[in-house]
């Protein structure tokens, strides 16, 4: 049996923060990308592909989270 949070718990606690860095990460990439021609994204477009990108990011952070709290309790070997 676990303790603590479960996973779904943790990602969903940290998915706002996990959303926004996806957001300026990728406002920052299409500033690269405009050194080569490309178009700068604006407000909404970053806003909305950090939603995209920032969720299974936030789920596989959260595994990882709930991974080390399980060795920090002993209960799974590492």
């Amino acid at each position: 049996m676990t303790r603590g949070w479960p996973t779904r718990r943790i990602a969903l606690a940290l998915y706002p923060f996990g959303a926004g860095a996806a957001a300026v990460n990728v406002f920052f990439a299409s500033l690269i990308f405009s050194w080569v021609g490309g178009p700068v994204a604006s407000t909404a477009w970053s806003l909305g592909l950090g939603c995209l990108i920032g969720a299974p990011a936030t789920w596989y952070f959260a595994r990882h989270i709930r991974h080390l709290m399980d060795v920090a309790d002993g209960s799974e070997a590492s």
